[in-house]
């Protein structure tokens, strides 16, 4: 009697033991750590493998929830974060650069440097007769005042032998600049490559009409975009980070494999985009951007110490800031994805 007892008791104790742990995992698996992240710009094709880390379970799989938005530009988004409006962010480096130079201890910082180089450009029409660089002395162009092209001119114009002051610029908002150009109201416009080419010939330019300079091919050795993660992530919340960064880094992955089923999660995010157009403008940014030398060899996400710390050198004299913050300041590659993760072929 007394045995049997004793068998009920521990028979319940083990059932209540299982409750607990089932009512604890669901407790788990229904309270995931919420993130709140912004897009530098609207729900394009570079944004794909974000919206595919969110739409195929990547993130969730982590144990996140990721709320994705759209922003209106780099200095928006690093903004954002700053004001801890958003947790994490895509954002023009460069940008980052000018907010630690201006207001320092900000403590954000990139975590994962997705475009290896600036997608910064400059374009005219053939019909101009600018053939050169050097040719542009004089000359009007277009773009938002917060352009990042516009920003790095003078290290544009360093490198190709004209003063910051060789062209006029006339600002524009960014859905108005190719029209501008099409219409011939101004002799060039500037802006991200991938963008402003595939808007062109959106409005009927063809790329043999165009005179195309690429910074990146001029010397201009700045890194693009990189995902930015705010102090109190940093410090609070690493390994969250940590999450993010695989789930988006399989993605990426998987972007680079099969661009065409990536640029769809695009189309299911915003139904009325261009769907062959905004699989062009992916690939484009990831074949000139993502696919370096560099990545080849350090692997996705990573960046070159001295190139860094030259690029950030480059930008406070191109910006004209006060300040120069140092690289530790401004970027951590301590939370990226293993090694054999970010393999690039």
């Amino acid at each position: 009697m007394l045995t049997s007892r004793f068998a009920t008791l521990h028979k319940l104790g083990c059932t209540a033991l299982l409750s607990l742990s089932v009512l604890a995992s669901s407790a788990y698996a229904a309270d995931p750590v919420k993130v709140k992240f912004s897009l530098d710009w609207r729900f394009e094709g570079p944004s794909a493998p974000f919206l595919m880390a969110k739409a195929k379970g990547y993130f969730a799989q982590e144990g996140l929830d990721v709320q994705i938005d759209s922003g209106n530009g780099s200095a928006g988004a690093v903004t954002r974060v700053a004001t801890g409006a958003y947790d994490m962010a895509f954002a023009d480096f460069n940008a980052l650069i000018e907010q630690e130079s201006q207001h320092p201890g900000t403590g954000i910082k990139g975590v994962y440097m997705l475009y290896n180089a600036t997608p910064a450009a400059v374009f005219l029409l053939k019909s101009t007769g600018v053939k050169t660089p050097a040719d542009l002395k004089g000359k009007t162009i277009a773009a938002p005042v917060f352009d990042a092209a516009r920003k790095a001119w003078p290290a544009f114009a360093k490198k190709v032998g004209l003063s910051k002051d060789a062209v006029t610029w006339q600002s524009a908002d960014p859905t108005v600049t190719a029209n501008l150009l099409v219409r011939k109201n101004v002799d060039a416009i500037s802006g991200f490559y991938f963008t402003n080419l595939l808007n062109l010939e959106a409005r009927g330019a063809k790329a043999d009409d165009l005179t195309i300079f690429p910074y990146a091919q001029y010397g201009v050795d700045l890194y693009g975009n990189t995902i930015i993660a705010s102090k109190e992530m940093l410090e609070k919340h690493p390994d969250t980070i940590k999450a993010f960064l695989r789930a988006f880094n399989k993605a990426v992955q998987e972007t680079l494999a099969d661009p065409v089923s990536a640029a769809k999660f695009v189309k299911e995010q915003d139904s009325l985009i261009d769907l062959p157009l905004e699989t062009r403008r992916l690939q484009l940014a990831f074949d000139q951007l993502v696919v370096t030398p560099e990545t080849k060899k350090n692997g996705l996400g990573s960046v070159d110490t001295q190139r860094l710390s030259n690029s950030i050198s480059d930008v406070v004299s191109a910006f004209e800031l006060k300040e120069t913050p140092k690289t530790e300041a401004l970027f951590t590659s301590a939370l990226l994805p293993a090694s054999a993760d970010r393999t690039v072929r």
